[in-house]
């Protein structure tokens, strides 16, 4: 068979794409969200207390943050998905019975972490020196220091950063189905998996791959104009009682005074 032929039956069959988007869009994408969502949360919560404590003086707090980012930033994702998932199991079993979301979204905080960590430390540390020092001229405590100027800063100058790791968590979502899902667990990947699977046609994976790009495309766009926004700064309008110097919106320029015969002398 003609190769272009091969490629487009096999992974742009429309009827096979039909066929499988109804499960996608009422199984698949509401998991992987509720997987993505979640472990981008717990994980820039944890990736933040790593940066802080990554940064610190103390070595008590510095060393084990350090032990932890090589660990999980060094192990396959997969790897700490069956490390915690499998291992974990027993204890899950008790505490919330056979779901293994809650395991799932664990691990993948934990990967998450050791990287956004590394990213909001390396923003933390960006920010000048002479910022802190204002702030504690200031009368601020390194604490009210650090959490109302010094990291709104960082974290700023490192959001294109942050989130290109979470998309990339968005695609580790689908490492979960390492763990056994059920039919209603089951996220965007392994539906079309299976649909590829019982059909012998790779169309319900190129779909489940659109899915992922309308995620993950329009996340980085909009990241993008709202650092391009936070680098400009507010736009400016003019005055009309000026001679043309802008003025901040929504604020008044001053009228431009008339120079005296004093300032003439």
């Amino acid at each position: 068979m003609d190769p272009l032929s091969t490629l487009w039956e096999t992974f742009f069959d429309i009827d096979s794409m039909r066929e499988a988007l109804p499960e996608m869009l009422t199984v698949g994408l509401p998991n992987t969200l509720i997987l993505a969502v979640s472990a981008a949360l717990l994980g820039s919560l944890l990736g933040m207390l790593l940066a802080i404590a990554g940064i610190s003086r103390t070595r008590w707090l510095r060393w084990p943050a350090r032990v932890y980012t090589d660990i999980f930033r060094g192990l396959p994702a997969a790897a700490t998905i069956l490390l915690i998932g499998v291992g974990l199991a027993p204890l899950g079993m008790q505490v919330w019975g056979p779901n293994p979301y809650p395991l799932g979204i664990l691990a993948l905080s934990l990967i998450a972490a050791a990287y956004i960590g590394e990213i909001f430390r390396s923003g933390i540390q960006s920010v000048e020196a002479a910022q802190l020092e204002g702030a504690r001229a200031l009368g601020f405590s390194w604490g009210e220091a650090m959490r109302l100027v010094i990291v709104p800063q960082g974290v700023r100058r490192v959001l294109p950063a942050w989130v290109n790791q979470l998309i990339a968590l968005i695609k580790d979502s689908s490492l979960v189905y390492f763990l056994g899902l059920l039919a209603s667990q089951r996220e965007l990947f392994r539906i079309g998996q299976d649909y590829a699977a019982n059909t012998g046609n790779q169309s319900a994976l190129l779909l489940a791959g659109l899915f992922y790009l309308a995620l993950t495309v329009p996340l980085t766009h909009a990241v993008n104009w709202i650092d391009r926004r936070l680098r400009q700064g507010r736009a400016v309008t003019a005055h009309p009682d000026d001679d043309g110097g802008p003025a901040p919106a929504g604020e008044t320029a001053l009228p431009q005074q008339r120079p005296t015969r004093e300032d003439q002398r």
